[in-house]
């Protein structure tokens, strides 16, 4: 477990609710971007047309771990493309094969920033270090800077936006999460996630956790039974594309 795990479930309960409260930012869902979308928009389809299809997008934080290689395999074997927002310190630098192999099996590899520590209350200078440390590091090891981010514990502000958009990195929130950081029993987690599942939505799951990585082919085969076509995030929204600095939250 990660050092910030600990105080991580008094926080995530109600971050949903107490995240965008009296802030200015752009904020949209991902299937209203899709809706928005102009004519000439380029932004890249996955396996189906979301406009189309009842999609759903499954994100990991925090990682890569012990147990991601695993989790990467799973996703082989489903032919299910993911997201995954990455931390820098002790995790980029401590897996950097498995770095590479999120990008080139054709995953989303995405900024969680560099320590996990939360944004809201710095000064531009430090969210700025920890995001753009994770995006050189992103970079050296795939070749590509990532283009989406997520706030830990989902906390962001204007002034988060604003770094942001000038790194050129989305915000990407969440709509069904497991709470996966307070417990291992991966049918639980399995549970939580199915009873939360909506079109368009974006899960939330953890690949540090020892119940985790358990519980992901039983969510992807009864999803899959319910008609969902897993998809990145950016796929989610196609054929709009990420737009840097804005939020998105189905």
């Amino acid at each position: 477990m990660t050092p910030f795990g600990s105080g991580l479930a008094a926080v995530l309960v109600t971050v949903l609710t107490l995240t965008l409260g009296g802030c200015s930012m752009r904020t949209t869902a991902p299937g209203s971007a899709r809706a928005d979308a102009a004519s000439d928009a380029k932004g890249a389809f996955g396996p189906v047309d979301c406009r189309k299809a009842k999609c759903i997008a499954l994100t990991f934080d925090a990682g890569p771990g012990e147990d991601t290689p695993h989790l990467l395999d799973v996703l082989k074997e489903k032919k299910v493309s993911a997201t995954f927002f990455l931390l820098g310190r002790n995790h980029v630098l401590k897996h950097p094969e498995t770095v590479r192999r999120i990008g080139a099996e054709g995953h989303e590899v995405a900024n969680h920033t560099w320590t996990h520590e939360i944004l809201t209350g710095k000064d531009p200078d430090e969210i700025r270090d920890e995001l753009e440390r994770t995006q050189l590091a992103i970079e050296d090891i795939t070749g590509k800077r990532p283009r989406l981010m997520r706030p830990p514990q989902g906390r962001t502000d204007d002034t988060v936006a604003a770094v942001c958009e000038e790194l050129g990195l989305s915000q990407v929130l969440w709509s069904a999460t497991a709470k996966d950081y307070s417990t291992n029993d991966s049918a639980l987690i399995r549970k939580r996630i199915l009873d939360q599942a909506g079109k368009d939505g974006i899960i939330l799951l953890h690949d540090i956790y020892e119940g985790t990585v358990p519980a992901v082919p039983g969510i992807i085969d009864t999803l899959k039974d319910r008609g969902y076509t897993f998809v990145t995030v950016p796929q989610l929204m196609a054929p709009a594309e990420p737009r840097p600095g804005t939020v998105y939250r189905p």
